[in-house]
């Protein structure tokens, strides 16, 4: 789920507190956990409403001007069931802290090079994960498609690769292109 800057900042202020999607089927159950750039923001329940059953002040929950301009928003959004979702911030993106952490113990740097093994076992080029790690170090902040390509690569395939990464914490998105975490240096450098 994509929420607008502003709907964000009321998820982690706590101001807004539901969403409202046009859906054909439920993309998200209650219990879903979504990373945003806010933080996480969990999903405590989900269910489909009449467009009639919503009030003014769903829409300010929401983080509407308003019922109609809410229902406005629905109605551009095409086909399907208005699905009521229920939210609330969970607290920071845990990868955050996690990229930060470059003192690794023994253990935590065998951990993390046995999951760039798997990374690279199950890839169908080869080992890819130390060529993207040292790509990313020596060109931070230049645009996924121009690294991909000077690897050779389709610029989404890339894309997925680099975001393996940064569940572990390697590296970090910038508004243009990626750097390496501090762990990303670390691990880097350790191995």
């Amino acid at each position: 789920m994509l929420f607008p800057r502003d709907a964000l900042e009321g998820l982690r202020a706590g101001s807004v507190t539901l969403a409202f999607r046009r859906w054909r089927r439920a993309r998200v159950v209650p219990g879903t956990r979504l990373r945003t750039p806010v933080g996480v923001v969990e999903v405590l329940d989900v269910k489909v409403v009449s467009p009639s059953a919503i009030t003014n002040g769903d829409a300010r929950r929401a983080g509407s001007a308003s019922r109609a301009v809410l229902l406005d928003a629905l109605d551009a959004r095409g086909e399907g069931e208005v699905h009521r979702i229920e939210l609330r911030w969970a607290g920071p993106d845990p990868r955050i802290e996690l990229r930060e952490r470059a003192e690794l113990s023994n253990e935590e740097l065998a951990d993390v090079t046995r999951r760039l093994e798997r990374l690279d076992a199950a890839s169908r080029r080869g080992p890819w994960t130390r060529t993207v790690l040292e790509l990313i170090r020596d060109r931070p902040a230049v645009r996924a498609p121009d690294l991909a390509s000077g690897l050779g690569r389709e610029t989404q395939s890339f894309k997925r690769d680099v975001r393996k990464l940064k569940e572990l914490g390697l590296t970090e998105s910038l508004d243009v292109g990626y750097r390496l975490a501090p762990r990303g240096r670390a691990v880097l450098e350790r191995l």
